[in-house]
């Protein structure tokens, strides 16, 4: 059986590296000057993909080397990075001459809201810096697939900065960033939520107050069997997610598993709590909302026909408040609720079948609409299932684990143990405060996302007290709803643009509809090397037939994003007894039918 051996020192094809480039870039194009993957979403906003000086990364990631010196061609010095990777920029600071500024938070998650005002000064006095022609200098914003996180900054930016309205920039950007029919630039809802409030936030002062909030309650509609709940939120600069708290089953109160919302408000006065007594707190009706933003707030109340459709194989799911049996006060107004549902399996197993989060932000949906710039006490924040964001920034959740969500919170102010800070926008020319930079190795790094996917995991016996609804225990997959979530995930169609919005190298078809992945899947490795082949030797082998023999075995070849040392590659040497170029590539891939099989 056929495998496939990385021979390190020496290449039989020297367009290998960019090869490997091209496979996990997928349908993003390439700039024809530098082959690098970046657009310019104005004259001087570009936005590219993260570089790494490390390898394997530098083989299929833009090399940072490659990418200053591209910069340095175009822009001289007039030219800065501003990165958000909390998993670690991949490149010491010295690489870009120090010219780099550091705001990190988690991948497929919003920005911390306290950090955006200095984002905005510092990208604001280096591009409109007095001492410099207008229009000469560029800022280089980049996270890791260049997508989600940048697309929110260079949005945010353009709205605070520039006066664009807010539908405006998600089109530029998705229309200088995204190829046609992959959907938008910026797709992870909580970050569109985020933008939003970037544009009610310039539309009222800049003025921002991070307050300490308090979760209440949390009412769940249609909440299935096996789902755990959990209210999680910013600590270490934005850098971590924190666990606050996770609902145990002593903390809820199933009210009626066929009860539509009205009927739920008007029976809460005659509950009590299961084991304390107390009641729980009284919530506004569905309708009133103090979350500002329309589109998702809930206004009406569907009827139970309506409530089964949309639960599809599951109809009926329970109606259930969360009262927390002790205090869950946050550090910051970033509140994100966590949902994930599991199927008990057997031998010790259980069945990760959903997968959601959603973040809000209390400043913002606890102000009127309106430009009011003074925020409430205390609201209500709502939404469906459908508007939640799902796994890794794709909108993939697997089956549904509820119908709808509405989270009654409260600020803390100074006479209940708050400590309110009023944020404000750095004025041009002031020093402007950044976080603490990630260890740009990334050995430190911990994202949580990376193990938050659908399929078997081992049980934990935590789990026994994690939050259930109710007697419905159907696990059944709602086929309609798969289709529609298992899209491609956030990375996908991006592609690059130069100063004036041209396109660079379209690829064939095949190149342009193949999804983009972070870090590169040895089956699409193979997919594109045996399709390269067949090209090159005029054979008349279909895309649908390419061999996908033995990859899986090859050892110390790893998804995600851990470094493999060259010593861990077979046949392979460790770094340091690299010393030249031609030692340091990649290595020949060739088609050995003598090497067996790993098992």
């Amino acid at each position: 059986m056929a495998c496939w051996v990385i021979k390190p020192g020496g290449s039989d094809n020297p367009s290998q590296a960019s090869l490997l480039r091209q496979i996990v870039a997928g349908p993003r194009l390439r700039n024809p000057e530098a082959g690098l993957d970046l657009c310019y979403v104005t004259e001087n906003i570009i936005v590219t993909s993260g570089p790494s000086s490390t390898y394997p990364q530098r083989a299929y990631r833009n090399p940072t080397d490659a990418l200053t010196k591209f910069l340095d061609y175009k822009h001289g010095e007039n030219w800065a990075i501003w990165e958000f990777r909390a998993e670690g920029t991949g490149y010491p600071d010295s690489e870009v001459y120090g010219r780099i500024h550091h705001y990190p938070w988690p991948d497929h998650h919003p920005p911390p809201f306290a950090i955006i005002p200095n984002i905005m000064a510092s990208m604001r006095n280096w591009l409109q810096d007095p001492d410099v022609q207008n229009g000469k200098r560029a800022v280089v914003v980049h996270c890791k697939a260049g997508k989600g996180r940048s697309g929110t900054i260079a949005c945010s930016y353009l709205i605070s900065e520039e006066g664009w309205k807010s539908e405006d920039a998600l089109k530029r950007f998705t229309a200088r960033r995204m190829r046609v029919g992959f959907g938008e630039g910026v797709s992870i809802p909580s970050q569109l939520r985020w933008v939003k409030y970037t544009d009610r936030w310039t539309k009222t002062g800049k003025l921002y107050i991070e307050r300490q909030v308090e979760i209440l309650e949390v009412h769940v509609w249609g909440l299935r069997d096996g789902v755990k709940v959990a209210v999680e939120g910013y600590v270490d600069q934005g850098q971590t997610i924190k666990t606050f708290h996770v609902f145990r089953k002593d903390e809820r109160i199933v009210v009626d598993g066929t009860a539509d919302s009205n009927e739920i408000f008007s029976n809460l006065a005659g509950l009590k709590r299961n084991k304390s007594g107390a009641k729980p707190r009284a919530i506004m009706p569905v309708g009133k909302s103090t979350n500002s933003n329309a589109s998702e707030s809930i206004n009406s109340t569907p009827n139970r026909s309506e409530a089964v459709e949309h639960t599809g194989n599951e109809a009926g799911g329970g109606a259930v408040i969360f009262c927390p049996s002790s205090r869950i006060v946050l550090p910051t107004n970033d509140i994100n609720i966590d949902f994930e549902r599991r199927n008990k399996a057997t031998y010790g197993w259980t069945m990760v079948t959903s997968v959601a989060h959603v973040w809000f932000n209390a400043f913002f949906e606890g102000q009127n609409t309106g430009l009011s710039v003074e925020p409430a006490s205390s609201g209500t924040f709502e939404i469906q299932w459908d508007a939640m964001d799902g796994i890794k920034g794709s909108s993939k959740k697997g089956t549904r684990a509820l119908d709808r969500l509405a989270v009654v919170w409260r600020a803390l102010d100074s006479t209940s143990g708050g400590l309110p800070q009023i944020i404000t926008e750095p004025n041009p020319g002031q020093p402007v405060p950044e976080s603490k930079p990630a260890d740009w190795t990334g050995a430190h790094a911990e994202d949580k996302t990376e193990a938050k996917d659908l399929g078997l995991r081992v049980q934990s016996p935590a789990s026994a007290s994690v939050s259930e609804a109710n007697s419905i225990k159907s696990a059944k997959f709602d086929e309609k709803a798969a289709d529609e979530d298992n899209r491609d995930d956030e990375r996908a169609g991006v592609r690059p643009h130069g100063p004036g919005g041209e396109e660079h190298i379209p690829h064939s078809q095949g190149a342009a509809s193949r999804p983009a992945a972070s870090e590169p899947n040895l089956n699409d490795s193979q997919q594109g090397l045996e399709s390269s082949r067949g090209d090159e030797q005029h054979n008349d082998a279909a895309e649908g037939g390419i061999k996908k023999d033995g990859l899986n075995a090859v050892p110390g070849i790893v998804g995600g994003t851990k470094h493999i040392s060259t010593a861990d590659l077979p046949g392979g040497r460790p770094e340091h007894e690299l010393e030249t170029a031609t030692d340091q590539m990649v290595g020949a891939i060739v088609k050995d039918k003598d090497t067996p099989m790993s098992s």
